[in-house]
């Protein structure tokens, strides 16, 4: 494969990170705000300055979800030639290794163990340095990513010291603690940007890898955030008019596919929220432009915003724009969507489902995002706004569902605590990430793939009756069930044990217990 030169602009203030010397370090159980004491005094001011930056949260803290280090896992896990190294306590580790085997990755996670010992004294990086020496092998891997987890990074063990390649193996560490970053979804973007800030260096200093495939002959819109895989082509059928073509997508699936990233003519922010990706575009001189061809309005409005920033002729991009607006307006007639709907999720494009939905006519009352608000989506936050829709960023499982509780809608789509209080109220829902956001939503095609299966869900509403009255008078929560005997009320056992787990929590957040 021959190499290729890419035209990128040197950073030269890129911040140095500092060594920091291993300390005492809380579990994942001990409270976000000691465990992000303990990182800055283990000398990791900078890395959580930079977490607060890129991912400022809600008034409520951070949104309820899965741990952070499940998005960073999933992206390396795969990509082609890349191994993974968590170093966090074995409880997580093991959690966060269903990640692998969910999603069928079929490959192993490495896994440095350590203990009070060998975190206080510093052994445990000694130990990481060793891990990633035996585990460097180029005909294996052009790549290892090492993650810390919440206790080595409260105890700042310094992934940064990490030789930066081993037998022609580039090492990336980075740290993924719950209590610097909020979702899943961002950490994605924290391996994301730290690839990508490897890479543009690569690319500074000389000639890369060539991107697998054929080379594209046009200028190429880089696509990021996590898409259906026909919405890439999709778009890509947009910008051909335009004399421009669809670029990878980032998350990528491989190294080589980075420099294909970086040598754009402009990115497509289609996942607002990649700020350390979107920082290392912009470094490399590249333009940013946010929200997605979704819908009549949203495509025309970000098909003038790509011909504009390229610098298109009129002529092409109004091309593209009226055959896409004859496409969608025809498509809209074909598919409607009748009902009202709430909707939450926390992948990061539930402002582009519910603008669709909108158009298809559906009656969309809330919309809540687990991520946070961005330049790079106030348009579709101000569109939904304009029609009437409320939109919670860093929306919690209590707006979620005091939202589905106010509005009451025909169909429920979220979470799975709010699928499951939807359906105990005998209402249809739909789960956000597996059901809506693994569809088309691009263009004409968005338009078509949305509206059946919302109908269908409204649809079975007779069904969810059907059972909520076979199953009427069987009671709820403690006395759910046919019993023989009245269950006995145990209230007053349970609001003992709230007090005790209360004291015991207190007892943690204080320091007075540590966690795994």
């Amino acid at each position: 494969m021959d190499d290729v030169t890419l035209q990128l602009e040197r950073d030269t203030d890129r911040d140095t990170a500092t060594p920091a010397a291993a300390s005492g370090g809380e579990g994942c159980h001990g409270g976000a705000e000691l465990s992000k004491a303990a990182a800055r005094a283990a000398g990791n001011d900078a890395l959580m300055d930079r977490f607060e930056t890129d991912y400022p949260k809600g008034p409520h803290d951070q949104p309820q979800s899965m741990c952070p280090a499940f998005g960073s896992l999933r992206v390396g896990l795969r990509m082609r030639r890349v191994g993974t190294i968590l170093s966090g306590s074995a409880c997580c580790v093991y959690g966060l290794t269903f990640t692998s085997h969910f999603y069928g990755a079929k490959r192993s996670v490495g896994y440095v163990p350590f203990s009070s010992e060998t975190l206080v004294t510093g052994k445990l990086y000694e130990d990481i340095v060793d891990a990633v020496h035996l585990m460097a092998d180029p005909a294996k891997y052009d790549a290892i990513i090492v993650t810390n987890l919440c206790v080595p990074t409260a105890s700042g063990v310094p992934l940064q010291m990490l030789p930066k390649d081993i037998n022609g193996v580039r090492i990336v560490g980075i740290d993924v603690p719950g209590f610097g970053v909020p979702t899943h979804a961002e950490a994605k973007d924290v391996l994301s940007g730290a690839m990508l800030a490897y890479a543009r260096q690569e690319a500074a200093s000389g000639p890369v890898q060539r991107p697998r495939g054929t080379r594209q002959d046009k200028p190429t819109v880089t696509l990021v955030g996590e898409m259906f895989p026909a919405d890439p082509v999709v778009i890509g059928g947009m910008l051909a008019p335009m004399g421009l073509a669809a670029g990878p997508t980032v998350p990528v699936r491989e190294w080589r596919d980075l420099y294909g990233a970086l040598d754009c003519a402009v990115v497509a922010g289609i996942h607002p929220f990649y700020t350390a990706s979107f920082r290392e575009f912009t470094a490399a001189g590249r333009d940013i432009v946010g929200s997605a061809p979704v819908g009549l309005d949203g495509t025309d409005a970000w098909l003038s915003s790509i011909g504009a920033v390229c610098g298109i002729a009129q002529a092409k991009t109004d091309a593209s724009r009226n055959a896409m607006h004859g496409a969608i307006k025809a498509a809209l007639a074909d598919n409607k969507v009748k009902g009202r709907i709430t909707l939450s999720g926390y992948e990061g494009s539930e402002l582009l489902v519910g603008r669709l939905l909108v158009e298809l006519g559906a009656d969309l009352r809330y919309v809540g995002t687990a991520c946070p608000k961005t330049k790079y989506n106030t348009a579709d936050a101000e569109w939904l706004a304009a029609h009437g829709v409320d939109v919670r960023f860093r929306a919690s499982l209590e707006q979620d569902i005091a939202a589905f509780e106010e509005f009451r809608p025909d169909l429920a789509i979220g979470t799975t605590p709010v699928v499951q209080k939807a359906k105990e109220a005998a209402i249809p829902a739909l789960y956000f990430t597996n059901l809506i956001s693994a569809r088309p939503l691009m263009g004409p095609a968005g338009v078509a793939s949305l509206p059946s299966v919302i109908n269908a869900a409204i649809a079975n509403k007779a069904r969810f009756d059907a059972m909520h009255a076979f199953f009427e008078g069987v009671g709820s929560g403690d006395t759910a069930g046919i019993w023989e005997d009245v269950p006995e009320n145990k209230e007053s056992y349970r609001k003992k044990y709230a007090a005790r787990t209360k004291q015991s929590r207190n007892a943690v957040d204080s320091g007075e217990s540590v966690g795994c």
